[in-house]
């Protein structure tokens, strides 16, 4: 017998207490070994009054019970979580997770805490999609030559709907609220962090490079219109919200922000809440895996098959899939000496010769312009659409400050990187 403990039994935690109980007879047969979760811990007691689970709400009534084998963290946060994953895995229990901030700050340290102790977390990216295990064991025999990542349901939702039915933003976002797909406050899936919490996990185990969220390119979908996606369909792309990791020589670069893709890409036809990771390796090429990322039966579902693989062995390979430096010398690629394409939208005053002061410009910082449209704004001003050839980061963002100073540009530009 396998006892568990629940530490977060909310949403995702309860749907982990359920398929336990419910799928007992088939997690049985393929664990080969009955699993029972014999406690939870609660924020509050009086909203799980109900509950058959023994609860409580300190988490140290599981990391120290010498009965339970695997603990079970959904807290959320990051201090908290590390200082009872620390606890629980010095005290010799399994841990599975489906806390990717956690991992995003700590993931390091837990494996070296960790060493044979089983630790999984595949719930963490991707919800109910099995991205770590495909990353971590079945593409192991290859050298991983990038990641792009739809990782965050609600964006991918969002944009689905602008781009289908011609939704303002503002509006999608409400409509998202009310359909739960995004929080009262939205900035953390918006704003890009919860994507690029789930891309430095992949990127560890892609490249073991370490990095922290703050010293990766990171932005959102907040500044895209309907004129963007206009300017999208019109020259065959999709926005998206995408987390890129790529290996460029020794360096790899990691970048979360919204892109235009062709709707040739594989990628691009993930739509609605859903999912989808791309992964190119050097041996296989590319494959692609698509599900739900997010719900609480999508997500226990990958957190009851950690539970099932611990059952089986008692032991898991190192927690990133590798024991000593995965690839030699390789460092983060500073953000400003990325290179893409660029997609920009100005709103400038509409009179002669501003194009060509614009046009200038750009020559002057290294940029040139692939195409570009018109499109009339109000008697006063006109919106500018241009995509550039491939440039560096630090040109578009020299430029963008140029433009900005300008008496002729009456907005903030807005750009999107083109992939």
């Amino acid at each position: 017998m396998i006892k568990v403990g629940v530490i977060g039994v909310g949403t995702v935690g309860s749907s982990v207490v359920k398929i336990l109980r419910d799928n007992r007879d088939v997690i049985t047969a393929r664990a080969g070994v009955e699993i029972e979760v014999k406690s939870g811990v609660v924020r509050n007691l009086e909203r799980h009054k109900n509950s058959a689970l023994v609860l409580s709400t300190n988490p140290d009534s599981i990391v120290n019970d010498p009965e339970i084998d695997i603990v079970v963290e959904l807290m959320g946060g990051v201090d908290e979580p590390f200082a009872v994953v620390k606890k629980a895995l010095l005290n010799g229990k399994a841990v599975v997770t489906a806390n990717k901030a956690l991992l995003a700050y700590h993931r390091y340290e837990l494996q070296d805490i960790a060493k044979d102790i089983a630790f999984e977390y595949e719930a963490s990216v991707a919800g109910g999609i099995p991205i770590i295990n495909a990353l971590r064991d079945g593409l192991s025999a290859n050298h991983i030559e990038s990641i792009q990542g739809i990782m965050n349901g609600t964006c991918n939702y969002m944009l689905t709907k602008m781009m289908d039915e011609g939704v303002a933003f503002d509006a999608i976002l409400q409509e998202a609220q009310e359909l739960g797909y995004a929080e009262a406050d939205p900035t953390f899936d918006i704003g890009g962090f919860d994507a690029a919490h789930k891309l430095l996990i992949l990127a560890s185990i892609a490249y073991g490079i370490d990095a922290k969220p703050e010293e990766i390119l990171i932005e959102g979908i907040e500044h895209i219109t309907q004129d963007d996606i206009a300017f999208a369909k019109e020259f065959g792309y999709a926005v998206k919200l995408l987390g890129i990791a790529k290996r460029d020589g020794d360096e790899v670069e990691l970048r979360v922000h919204a892109c235009l893709i062709s709707k040739s890409e594989m990628i691009a036809k993930i739509d609605g809440v859903m999912n989808g990771v791309s992964v190119i390796g050097d041996m296989v090429g590319e494959t692609l895996y698509y599900g739900p990322g997010a719900g609480g039966d999508a997500t226990a579902s990958a957190v009851v098959a950690n539970i099932i693989d611990i059952a089986r062995s008692g032991k898991s390979a190192p927690m990133l899939g590798f024991d000593r430096p995965l690839e030699h010398g390789l460092k983060l690629k500073a953000k400003d000496a990325i290179s893409s394409k660029y997609y920009l939208r100005l709103q400038v005053v509409d009179k002669a010769g501003v194009l060509a002061q614009i046009t200038k410009l750009f020559g002057k910082h290294n940029i040139s312009i692939e195409t570009m449209l018109q499109r009339p704004s109000d008697g006063k001003y006109a919106n500018l659409l241009f995509s550039t050839h491939i440039a560096l980061e630090r040109d578009i963002q020299n430029v963008i400050q140029a433009l900005e100073t300008m008496d002729l540009v009456n907005a903030t530009p807005t750009m999107i990187r083109i992939v």
